[in-house]
Order: structure tokens, then sequence, then C-alpha cells
């Protein structure tokens, strides 16, 4: 069988290669001689990594080539249909899923979450493509009502995020392991995000009151260069010393020291997923309903959204200074919920498995 797997693969953000290495291990757990293609903006670097075949993902020719002699599309996850980052998004993935129904190939839209869709021309493109696709699967309701708003008829499943799929027991960071921490420490995941609200100052404070408090605060870049300046700037706003993680660090190598970390505050939901999937207590800061749809699944607190303007550093240290305290019962409670959750999602490839086999 060979399939061909498209989303925002090969640009070096954690979250979306977290999801293509835990979607290319649930389905070779399931059926080992799988034959994958990835559309990649990378395609040497995604091939190396992942032990797959890659292509160009801007060579629509190529990969008209490809899904010709494919037995199905998998389109996701993540976050792929939405119109905040640009107007070009949307068409794009849609026009990958119309090339494998023009070769009349099933397509699977594997554990997304969709929009924000703000634009009436994203809507309808979102609404033809998704009513002409074999099965869709998706993170979350809202994601799912989106659908149904904009018209969207096909049958719809709420599946968990791909990345809850992974087992990290065997995840090991050699960054990690030169670091000696007189105690524990506090991981942090932070990222830009336009917003007339000093957001940072306020995760600042706290990160500073944290330290004060004898913790030690690691910053886990999950986008590479791009949040890696982001942590350097917001631990210049910390007057006590804290650590960045270098931004180039493997995904398991992220995962690892999540999982050693006493407590996440994190921004970018898949930091939330991998402290989840090692049952690290955290706390969510929310710029997206992504953000507050995961802490809702996993039962952590939402300490408030980086446009408005009513929490503070100070809220944000003393729910932290709580977790901490009741770290143990918090990690027995998320370990019960994502064993659960982790036999879901290894269900999610077989459904595409199952589709691309004609059950």
């Amino acid at each position: 069988m060979h399939i061909v797997l498209s989303g925002y693969f090969g640009f070096d953000n954690v979250g979306d290669e977290a999801i293509l290495l835990s979607m290319i291990t649930s389905l070779r757990k399931l059926q080992p001689e799988v034959e994958l293609t990835v559309l990649s903006n990378n395609p040497a670097h995604t091939s190396s990594t992942y032990g797959v075949k890659a292509i160009n993902r801007w060579k629509l020719k190529e990969i008209s080539s490809i899904l010709k002699r494919a037995d199905g599309l998998i389109s996701g996850g993540g976050s792929l249909l939405q119109d905040q980052t640009g107007m070009k998004t949307i068409p794009y993935y849609c026009a990958i899923m119309y090339l494998a129904k023009y070769h009349k190939k099933p397509v699977f839209v594997y554990a997304q979450g969709m929009g924000p869709i703000n634009h009436s021309i994203s809507q309808m493109i979102t609404r033809k493509t998704l009513n002409k696709v074999d099965q869709i699967t998706l993170r979350d309701e809202a994601s799912r009502q989106l659908l149904v708003d904009i018209g969207v008829k096909k049958p719809m499943s709420i599946v968990p995020d791909p990345v809850i799929g992974l087992n990290p027991t065997d995840f090991r960071s050699s960054w990690l392991d030169y670091q000696a921490f007189e105690a524990g420490f506090v991981a942090v995941s932070v990222r830009d995000w336009p917003s007339e609200v000093d957001f940072k100052q306020k995760i600042a404070d706290s990160l500073s009151r944290l330290a004060q408090a004898g913790h030690q605060i690691v910053f886990i870049p999950m986008h590479d260069e791009h949040d890696e300046k982001a942590s350097f700037q917001m631990a210049q706003m910390v007057p006590e010393k804290t650590l960045v993680a270098p931004g180039n660090l493997t995904i398991e190598e992220k995962i690892a020291i999540i999982g050693q970390a006493d407590l996440l505050i994190g921004m970018r939901l898949h930091s939330l997923i991998f402290a989840a999937i090692q049952t690290t207590p955290f706390i969510a800061i929310s710029y997206d309903p992504k953000i507050d749809a995961f802490a809702a699944i996993a039962n952590q607190p939402n300490i408030g959204h980086v446009e408005r303007d009513d929490w503070d550093g100070k809220q944000l240290f003393e729910q932290a200074q709580t977790m901490l305290q009741a770290r143990e019962s918090i990690e027995a409670a998320l370990r019960d919920q994502i064993t659960v959750l982790h036999e879901q999602a290894q269900h999610t490839a077989q459904l595409a498995l199952d589709l691309f086999n004609g059950k």
C-alpha cells in the first residue's frame, strides 16, 4: 500500500513534525510494509529524518504523478484549513485534495483542527472540497461545528490529536543530561503573537516569582529559531537566571525535557500535548481556540488569553504554585486520561488504513 501525506511538513515546526512522526509511527505499527510519501518543504530532511519518500510540496505536477500511482491521500493533522495566517493556505491544501479526487483516490482528513475560516471565499473552497472527501476526522468539537456552520455535509468524527498516540517511554535528551539542577524545573513554551496586551511581561513576572521561590526556569523553543528568539527575549525580561534549550533539539528530546519538568507553562499547542503524554501538569496560555480546547480535554487550567487583560503574573504564579503542590495527584489523573486517548489516537490510523484497503 502506498499513502501520500499532506500537511505543514518540512518547516521546522516541532508541533507539525511531531504530528508527522506520530502518523508515520502509527501507520507503520499497524501495517509495517506501508509505503509513505510526504509532501515537504524540505524533502531531503524529511526523508532522512523519518525514513520515508518525500517530494517538494510546491511541485504540483510531481504531486499529481505520485497521487495517480498511490492508494490514497492523508490530509493532516494540525490546523491546515485556516485563513488567519494568509489567504493561500486553504487553496493549497484543498488543491492537493482535489488532485487526489481527480485521480479517483480516497482522501482521509486526519485529526485536523479547523479554522479560523473568516472569509467567504475560504469557506466556499473548504465546503466544496470537504464535501468531496471520503472521511473526516477532527480533533475537537469546535472544528466540527465550524464545518457544519459553513455547510459541510459529510459525517465527521472527533479523535485525539495524533501526537497523543506517541509512546515517549524511551525518549531522552542529551542536552538535559548535561544540566545540573539543584531541584526540579518549570518548562516554558512561548511564541510571538500580536497583542495590545503586554502578555510577555505578565509571563515574565510569574517566572520571576517562581525563580525566587526556588524553581529553575527552562524555555523550550517549539518552532526552532522563531520561538528561540521569543524565548531569549523573555529570558532577558526575567531578572533571575533562566535557561533556553537549543531550538534545534529533536522532537524526542523536547518531549523528554518536558517530561522531566515539574510543570509546563505553555502557549504552543504541542508543548501542552507533549506535557500531557508525559503526564506533566501544565498551565495553558491561549492565543487560539485550539489551546482552550486541548486544555479542556486534558482538564488543565487555562490562565487567560494573550489579547485579554483579565489576568496577571501574580495569578499565573499562584496557579503554578498550587499545581506544583498537587503535582502527584494531577499526574495520576493525567495518566488515566491519556491512556484512553492514546488508544483512540492509534485507532485513527486504523480508520485511514481501512479506507485505503476498501473496507
